[in-house]
């Protein structure tokens, strides 16, 4: 990945040091190619960007209550979910003592990404055989002259079922 601080340091030890290309890759550790790629013109480089580094700021103390009420708030509907502003306010009677803006920059954060993790969903309909179904209900069965203990009864109740183990189903 291409830094200011070392875009700048190749182009310097070329131009102002009239360093060679191998003298250059041996300081920096960098490719001959690409040290003549960035020597001879910029305009096959990618333009490096500025990164601001990530530090401690004011908000870093509340980065917890934040995510905890946003993903409290994830659950409920839209109309019922707390706005920024509702979350700034909470934070600062909690003793927060910076900027609506940097709320609002974690917030959009957050939900661009953990806001939007994929949620699991399972379906409520299966082939028979593809899982097994319980009806948590009493049911006695009787096989032959003997009645066995009540027991659950897989999937909804299905009388051909019980007929092809050669028993009846009773309620």
């Amino acid at each position: 990945m291409i830094t200011m601080e070392i875009l700048g340091k190749v182009k310097r030890l070329y131009s102002r040091d009239k360093k060679s290309l191998h003298e250059i890759a041996k300081t920096t550790g960098l490719s001959r190619n690409t040290i003549r790629k960035w020597v001879r013109g910029t305009d096959e480089v990618d333009k490096p960007s500025y990164r601001r580094k990530e530090t401690a700021n004011k908000l870093t103390a509340f980065h917890q209550a934040l995510e905890l009420a946003l993903k409290a708030d994830s659950h409920r509907t839209k109309q019922n979910r707390r706005t920024a502003k509702a979350l700034f306010v909470q934070i600062k009677a909690d003793g927060y003592a910076g900027g609506y803006s940097r709320v609002t920059d974690f917030i959009r954060a957050w939900r661009d990404t953990a806001g939007k993790a994929p949620k699991a969903f399972v379906p409520l309909a299966f082939e028979p055989g593809e899982a097994f179904q319980f009806d948590w209900s009493d049911e006695a069965m009787v096989v032959g002259v003997m009645k066995c203990c009540s027991m659950p009864t897989p999937g909804p109740l299905r009388p051909w079922a019980a007929s092809r183990a050669g028993a009846s189903t009773t309620t």
